[in-house]
């Protein structure tokens, strides 16, 4: 009786509204046709080799641990079950990668001999070993596993092809949000953002890892500068729908050389008057995001008011109060951003006031 009685309290979409959302569901389902294919895994690392398996720019760079690796190839060995593979047609009869480019490069390093095999738990008797390695008639069953493949027809537009990308790797939690911006909002001003982070003075000033490199941190890090610069006052909590909405807004018009100029100006001040750049310290191999902000920022900021700003003291960079501004937990809320930018914007103008 209970239940009757909650059915017919819940409010009943109209005719008109479900023929709508149908209609609307199969207009979308049409965009995308595609195609299930198995491919041996000898031909897949024929043709990634021979270029008609190609990594797009979207797709991120190859990161996998070498743990990661060995995982993936020992799945393999059992014949466990692999996650499907998307790629791409493309006019010219190539096949665009658009998940599974680093499934692909790991097949190819370990039956070219170039990864070795360490660690393994199911398959311990295998570690140290290489392809060639092992037994002819386990090499042949190797290369003869099928893996599955959606190939997309060609009729799938880039936008929808990234558009899948980024579905893919923010529920699978695999990507980084830089990467899948990278992809997702391709453009004008991502192809700037790039630019900027290759900036020899940026990579001099900025210090990141080899790993954090390859996940697109710097072009991360520049990001942030370009919306903490003109929105900050605007923060809400969650961090990358803000900065995808910015990215989004800028993508195809943007004033490149107000911005440009403003990066350069910043990083020439930050050389000239911070001692390690955004580093912490001279020998750093990495640069914390939120230090980063706080300096690029609010010296952004304070340039703005007073673009021939000559701090005369800079000892508040070895206070309490900058650490407290600039430790990891303090990250995420509009108080703490808008905390350690103001921090630094006001610590350069009251400097070059005083002197």
């Amino acid at each position: 009786m209970a239940r009757r009685q909650r059915q017919t309290t819940l409010a009943v979409r109209s005719q008109a509204e479900q023929d709508k959302a149908d209609a609307e569901i199969k207009e979308r389902q049409r965009e995308i046709k595609y195609d299930l294919k198995d491919f041996t895994i000898e031909l897949l690392v024929s043709k990634f080799g021979k270029g008609e398996f190609f990594v797009p720019d979207y797709q991120r760079q190859f990161v996998w641990r070498q743990t990661h690796k060995e995982r993936f190839v020992e799945s393999v060995i059992l014949g466990l079950p692999i996650p499907f593979m998307f790629v791409a047609e493309m006019e010219d009869g190539r096949l665009e990668i658009v998940d599974g480019a680093q499934r692909i490069r790991t097949l190819e390093a370990f039956i070219a001999g170039d990864l070795k095999l360490k660690g393994l738990r199911k398959l311990p008797s295998l570690n140290t070993f290489r392809f060639q390695d092992l037994p002819h008639s386990q090499q042949r069953k190797f290369v003869n596993r099928t893996l599955r493949i959606v190939v997309l027809d060609e009729s799938t537009s880039e936008s929808l092809r990234q558009e899948i990308f980024d579905r893919i790797n923010t529920t699978g939690k695999r990507a980084k949000a830089a990467e899948i911006r990278r992809g997702t909002y391709k453009g004008p001003f991502m192809d700037f953002v790039q630019e900027c982070a290759k900036d020899p003075l940026f990579s001099k000033l900025c210090p990141v890892s080899e790993v954090a490199r390859k996940h697109r941190e710097p072009e991360e890090l520049v990001v942030r500068f370009f919306v903490f610069s003109d929105r900050y006052l605007s923060f809400k909590h969650d961090v990358e729908a803000f900065f995808d909405d910015y990215v989004r807004e800028m993508r195809d018009a943007f004033d490149r050389d107000t911005k440009k100029a403003e990066f350069t100006r910043m990083l020439r001040f930050v050389d000239k008057t911070f001692p390690h750049g955004f580093a912490k310290t001279k020998d750093a191999q990495s640069t914390p995001r939120v230090r980063f902000e706080a300096i690029a920022v609010g010296t952004n900021l304070a340039l703005r008011q007073d673009p021939n700003l000559a701090p005369t003291d800079m000892t508040w960079l070895d206070s309490k109060d900058f650490e407290g501004h600039t430790t990891t937990h303090a990250s995420n809320s509009l108080s703490r951003v808008k905390g350690r930018i103001e921090y630094v914007r006001d610590r350069l103008l009251e400097s070059a006031a005083h002197g």
